[in-house]
């Protein structure tokens, strides 16, 4: 079968990709890479959700699809939003990574260990909103760019130190550059964070065969769950919002967080449950009634 991946032309994206292109050309498809330059990619001088949001970094990809000349996108699939385009859906999730963040700093100093005033860098509300509740102290900036540029930032001089997803790092060789990998009780991951997912058309059934073999069932039973919250919230890139599901015995255990930007307001909640989709719109119920809908509407 031939099959078109559409992927953004980041190191991590190409890494994505090949990586899908290497698992489906094992199996006898002839697999090529058309790379896409997206509106993320393409604006770097503003905050995300200005752009679009997180589905900056799709929109190109899935119109391509959409006029048939690309067959498959390679998502990280924190990037995903969870209403995709009509005729678009989710086809797999290969085997999770470490979700965690990974906090890097200039001088090997851990997060407990910097000093009031320090430098960090980081686009993301939800690393922002959690980094302010644990230390009011530093001092937040906004850093866009792909993994290299957000490291050659911060060695050059601009930050004291940044944070980045752990299975990026380790994709691209560099997880030894982390100076602490922080538990999700520190700082509650994004959902779907550290998954890879695959996205096609919904009418072509012979492509959703082929990706099924690459699916993870525990990691799609986790990632749904995650975004089953997110889309109970109504949330996105432009709400603090972390989910974070682990298999035990049969059993899913869902965390959730949602807060002020400023950290100074961080409501969670936890649950535990077998129906994965019913487990994170009951939780996103239970952080509602501890008045996550006036963040939201904030």
């Amino acid at each position: 079968m031939r099959i078109r991946i559409g992927s953004r032309g980041s190191a991590l994206a190409r890494w994505q990709a090949e990586h899908v292109q290497a698992r489906l050309t094992e199996l006898g498809h002839d697999v090529s890479i058309t790379i896409i330059t997206t509106t993320g990619d393409r604006v770097l001088d503003r905050r995300l959700d200005n752009v679009g949001g997180k589905g900056a970094f799709l929109k190109e990809i899935e119109e391509a699809m959409l006029a048939h000349e690309v067959d498959l996108a390679v998502h990280s699939l924190k990037d995903v939003p969870t209403a995709l385009p009509v005729g678009l859906h989710l086809c797999a999730f290969l085997e999770r990574a470490d979700p965690r963040d990974a906090f890097i700093s200039r001088d090997g100093r851990r997060l407990a260990e910097m000093p009031a005033g320090a430098r960090l860098g980081t686009t993301s509300l939800r690393r922002q909103a959690q980094l302010q509740a644990a230390r009011p102290d530093l001092v937040i900036a906004d850093l866009r760019g792909n993994v290299d540029t957000r490291l050659q930032r911060l060695q050059g001089g601009a930050f004291d130190a940044i944070l980045l997803a752990m299975a990026g790092l380790t994709r691209l060789g560099r997880a030894a550059e982390a100076t602490e990998v922080l538990p999700p009780e520190v700082m509650l991951p994004a959902p779907g964070q550290g998954a890879i997912a695959l996205e096609c058309r919904e009418a072509d059934t012979a492509l959703q065969r082929a990706a099924a073999v690459l699916n993870h069932a525990i990691t799609e039973r986790c990632v749904i769950a995650e975004r089953s919250f997110l889309a109970g919230l109504g949330g996105g890139c432009n709400v603090p919002l972390g989910a974070y599901a682990q298999e035990d015995a049969g059993a899913l255990h869902l965390r959730g967080l949602v807060a002020r930007e400023d950290g100074s307001l961080v409501l969670t909640g936890e649950r535990r449950g077998t129906d994965a989709d019913a487990l994170g719109r009951d939780l996103a119920g239970d952080l509602l009634e501890k008045g996550a809908g006036e963040l939201l509407t904030r």
